[in-house]
C-alpha cells in the first residue's frame, strides 16, 4: 500500500474490548512506527505490565526504557505510567514541588485524591502522554517520533480521553483546569488518532461501533479499526454455500476416507467433517457480516491474522510488517 495512514499523528491511542488483543496491537504498532531509525514510546496506564510480558523484559518502572530494536535501526521504548508518579511529575513541572508531592504520597493523600476524583487520575495519565508528545515540538533531545498509548477498554475510552468533561466538576478555573485544557489541545487535535481493536464477533464489533459513535460525538479523532485474529476460510465460496444449506457430499467424503485406510471409522468421520464444515461456513458468514458492519463506519480497517503459535517478540515483528504493508508508517 502506497498511502500512509495518519500522517502527522504523534499520539496513537489504542483501545479495545477486553480479550481482543489491544496490548499486542499497540506493541506491534509501536514496532511498525519505529522502523528505519525512528523512536517510539509505548505507554501503558492500567498497571497490568502487559508490555513487559510481551517484550520479555522485567516489569516496567515509571521510567522510559528501551525494550526492542526495530528493523532499520529504530527503537521501541516503553513506560508504565503510575498516577502517583504522574502527579509528582505534574507538581515538579508546574510548581517545582516534588518534595511536597513525596510527602503527600507518604501520607496517602495522592491515592485518596485520585480515588475520590477519578477525573483527576485520567488527567494525570493522559497528561503524561501529551507531555511526551509535546517534546517533539520543542525539539527536545529525548523526543519521540510517535507515542503509542495502550489505553483503557472501549467502554471507558471516551471518558478517559475527554478530560475537560471529567474535570468540569472539579475545577472551572485554575491550574487543574489549565492542565486539562493543555491535555485536550493535544488529544482533540490532528496530532492524535484513537484506534479501536476488535474481533469479528458480534459483541466486540458492537462495542467498537458504540465506541466510535461516542468518540465522534465527543469530537475526538478516530483513527483506524484493527481487526485482530482473522482467519482465512478453508472452503471455497461454493463449498461454503453448500455447507450452510446442509448440502456437503457426505457420501463422497466417506468414500474418500475409505480410500485412505479409514474404512471402519469412515462413516463417523464423514459425519463429523460435515458438521465441522457447517460450523465453519456459519462462522465465515458471521465474520463477513461483522466485517461489513465495520466497513460501514468509514474508518480504515486493518485486518491482522490469528497466530496459532501464540504471541512473542517474533510475532510482534511479523504483525508490524503486516501493518506497514497496510500503510502504517
Amino acid at each position: 500500500m502506497d498511502e500512509t495512514l495518519w500522517p502527522g499523528v504523534g499520539l496513537h491511542v489504542v483501545s479495545g474490548k477486553g480479550g481482543t488483543g489491544k496490548t499486542t496491537i499497540a506493541a506491534a504498532l509501536a514496532m511498525a512506527l519505529a522502523r528505519d531509525g525512528r523512536r517510539t514510546l509505548l505507554m501503558e496506564v492500567e498497571g497490568r505490565q502487559g508490555i513487559s510480558q510481551l517484550f520479555d523484559v522485567p516489569p516496567l518502572p515509571y521510567e522510559e526504557r528501551k525494550v526492542a530494536v526495530a528493523p532499520g535501526g529504530g527503537e521501541v521504548w516503553a513506560l508504565a505510567v503510575d498516577p502517583e508518579d504522574a502527579l509528582l511529575d505534574y507538581l515538579e513541572i508546574f510548581y517545582n514541588l516534588r518534595r511536597a508531592g513525596s510527602a503527600l504520597r507518604r501520607m496517602g493523600a495522592v491515592d485518596f485524591a485520585t480515588t475520590i476524583a477519578p477525573g483527576l487520575r485520567d488527567v494525570l495519565l493522559t497528561g503524561k502522554a501529551c507531555e511526551v508528545v509535546r517534546r517533539s515540538e520543542k525539539n527536545a533531545p529525548d523526543a519521540y517520533d510517535a507515542v503509542i498509548l495502550d489505553a483503557p477498554p472501549t467502554g471507558r475510552i471516551t471518558r478517559f480521553l475527554n478530560v475537560n468533561s471529567e474535570v468540569s466538576g472539579l475545577a472551572k478555573v485554575g491550574p487543574i483546569r489549565n492542565h486539562a485544557d493543555l491535555v485536550m489541545s493535544v488529544i482533540a487535535s490532528p496530532r492524535t488518532a484513537v484506534h479501536l481493536v476488535t474481533l469479528l464477533e458480534e459483541m466486540p464489533v458492537q462495542e467498537t461501533i458504540d465506541g466510535i459513535t461516542e468518540l465522534r460525538q465527543a469530537e475526538l479523532p478516530v483513527g483506524g479499526i484493527f481487526v485482530n485474529m482473522t482467519r482465512t476460510p478453508i472452503l471455497t465460496d461454493a463449498e461454503l454455500d453448500r455447507a450452510v444449506h446442509g448440502d456437503l457430499p457426505a457420501d463422497q467424503i466417506e468414500q474418500a476416507l475409505r480410500s485412505v485406510a479409514f474404512a471402519e471409522k469412515a462413516p463417523a468421520l464423514a459425519a463429523t467433517l460435515v458438521r465441522e464444515g457447517d460450523d465453519h461456513a456459519r462462522r465465515v458468514a458471521l465474520e463477513r457480516r461483522e466485517a461489513a458492519r465495520l466497513a460501514d463506519l468509514g474508518a480504515p480497517v486493518l485486518p491482522l491474522p490469528y497466530l496459532s503459535d501464540g504471541i512473542d517478540l517474533a510475532s510482534l515483528y511479523e504483525l508490524a510488517e503486516l501493518l506497514r504493508a497496510q500503510g502504517v508508517r
